[in-house]
């Protein structure tokens, strides 16, 4: 009787049927397991992910700030400036249009303001930031102003004004650039006025050399002081004037003004909110302003070509 008591528990279904249903509940729980480390993983990762993502964002929305990338209007008129620069010869129309065929062409409205009439909105845009370089760079040397008559680009010691990058660099004029250097009266300031331009020139500077736009020795110092000379004529104010110039210098140097503006972050400032007028000055703007900005920062990974260059 024993040995078929022990032979019938050795064969008993139900208890075979409580082994079976022990492995199955043991395996469910080991993939449960499983699933939620991996879920942790994946939680981890997409954490990593949104981490970088946001650091992403507030680089590209520090750089859509500082370079607005819909552009940023110039209150200034231009009406047939383009076409009195060509006339006169200060723009050799062929030879510009020649430059910008290599460069992807003029667009209509760029050929506009060079040889036509307009009263409409000037956008100055990442794109043709230096097509708009080039234009106010022989409107500044060209336009008739004390400052380029009376002033340090005037200094015997530098051996006359022709010797400057801003002079001698011009290459699109008909004949010698010094021929128009300060000759053409296409915009007359007031007294007002031009004690306005002098004023902010001297307090405008700019990364590529050391100068105020009071001493326009390169491009960038010519273009900038026929910009304020325009910018004064349409009756702005001092403050306006300031912050156009800083926009459009960022522009013009945008890896500049974006280590700037990393610079002024690790301070808990920014550059959107800073005083134009203290950014561009010789702390900031200079050659060696920002070269001491430099060295106490990294530089973002470059995010755009500007007009940084001194030639046309």
């Amino acid at each position: 009787m024993e040995e078929q008591k022990e032979s019938l528990e050795q064969n008993n279904p139900q208890k075979e049927k409580g082994f079976w249903k022990w492995i199955a509940m043991l395996a469910i729980a080991l993939l449960a397991a499983t699933q939620i480390y991996y879920v942790g993983l994946s939680a981890q990762k997409n954490s990593g992910n949104n981490s970088n993502s946001k650091q992403n964002v507030s680089v590209l929305n520090s750089e859509s700030e500082i370079l607005q990338t819909e552009g940023i209007e110039l209150p200034i008129k231009w009406a047939d400036l383009g076409q009195k620069m060509v006339d006169s010869g200060v723009i050799d129309a062929e030879a510009f249009e020649s430059l910008y065929s290599g460069r992807g062409g003029l667009a209509l409205e760029e050929k506009e303001f060079l040889s036509g009439f307009t009263t409409g909105k000037i956008v100055m845009t990442e794109r043709n930031s230096g097509y708009w370089l080039n234009l106010l760079w022989a409107f500044g040397l060209a336009n008739k102003n004390p400052i380029l008559e009376k002033g340090p680009m005037q200094n015997p010691e530098y051996g006359g004004a022709g010797r400057f990058a801003s002079t001698g660099g011009w290459t699109l004029a008909k004949g010698n650039p010094m021929d128009h250097y300060s000759k053409h009266e296409m915009i007359k300031l007031t007294p007002e006025q031009q004690a306005l331009v002098e004023s902010v020139s001297k307090n405008i500077y700019r990364p590529c050399c050391g100068n105020s736009t009071y001493f326009p020795d390169c491009n960038h110092g010519m273009a900038m002081l026929g910009l304020l000379e325009l910018i004064a004529a349409s009756g702005a104010s001092e403050a306006e004037m300031y912050k156009v110039a800083l926009q459009v210098n960022a522009y013009w140097f945008p890896d500049t003004y974006l280590t700037i503006d990393k610079y002024l972050r690790a301070k808990g400032l920014s550059l959107e909110l800073a005083n134009p007028k203290e950014i561009l000055g010789v702390d900031y703007s200079s050659a060696y302003g920002y070269a001491n900005i430099l060295s106490q920062v990294q530089t973002p990974e470059k995010k755009s070509n500007g007009g940084g260059g001194c030639s046309v």
